[in-house]
């Protein structure tokens, strides 16, 4: 039942990934139904969805040669840096401590796939009051994807926004490429630190693959509202769960 239950999970991840994002509202919640700690299965969570960050990479492979070489390394840098804050980060936290802001940060998250679009139209708007490309924006948007990746892409983009980028398929590109390497250096550290469950990890990082691929048909033919519906109801309803836990110290 408990390999179902993941399996199940993942591969909707893996779709939910490849239409529009937000494979931790499934992941993450399925891990800690079956018992683990909530730290434990934020680290097992981001191993599991891991692959998927890769087949981005690949698929942006002309986009992102297209950018400055240097100019990508010092992105790189930055984002590994703060990636590597926001692991240290999630290693020192209690489980109750982590618990206690979990349902804050699905919440979050949830809004800003429901909003993305008009968060990064609204940062372009705001373009020049950003310096293009500023260390401290995505170091913080680093240390956060690092500490827990709900929403990251969206962050990123309305990030890219406020620099002034303005190619679509430019800032996708860099998008994919810093969360490949922000979660390659989370998955490390947690591997490091021994918060990874391998055997449930390995299951899920499979099925989120299958899933991605199976997904590739539904982000073509699905109308928007259709992918906003589903999103809002998963994240609601596992930000729903998770503050009840909460609250009734489940």
């Amino acid at each position: 039942m408990e390999t179902l239950i993941l399996t199940a999970a993942a591969f909707g991840a893996g779709i939910l990934n490849t239409v529009a994002g937000g494979g931790t509202f499934l992941t993450f919640p399925a891990l800690v139904f079956i018992g683990l700690p909530p730290v434990m299965a934020n680290a097992t969570s981001t191993v599991a969805v891991f692959p998927g960050y890769f087949g981005g990479v690949m698929g942006f492979r002309a986009e992102l040669q297209a950018f400055d070489r240097k100019r990508l390394y010092r992105l790189a840098a930055i984002t590994l840096t703060g990636g590597l804050v926001g692991s240290g980060l999630l290693l020192v936290s209690s489980n109750e401590a982590f618990a206690v802001v979990v349902p804050f940060l699905l919440l979050g998250a949830t809004f800003a796939f429901l909003f993305g679009d008009r968060l990064r139209r609204w940062a372009a708007g705001k373009s020049r009051t950003m310096a293009p490309e500023g260390a401290l924006g995505l170091f913080l948007v680093a240390v956060y994807g690092g500490y827990f990746n709900g929403g990251l892409g969206i962050v990123l983009l309305a990030l890219f926004a406020l620099w002034g980028m303005t190619d679509l398929n430019g800032m996708n590109a860099l998008k994919s490429g810093l969360s490949f390497l922000l979660s390659a250096i989370s998955v490390a550290v947690f591997a490091a630190a021994g918060l990874v469950a391998w055997p449930q990890a390995v299951v899920m990082m499979i099925a989120a693959t299958v899933g991605g691929y199976a997904g590739a048909p539904l982000a073509r033919a699905l109308p928007k509202i259709v992918v906003q519906g589903v999103i809002a109801t998963v994240g609601f309803t596992m930000s729903a769960v998770f503050f009840w836990r909460l609250v009734s110290g489940g």
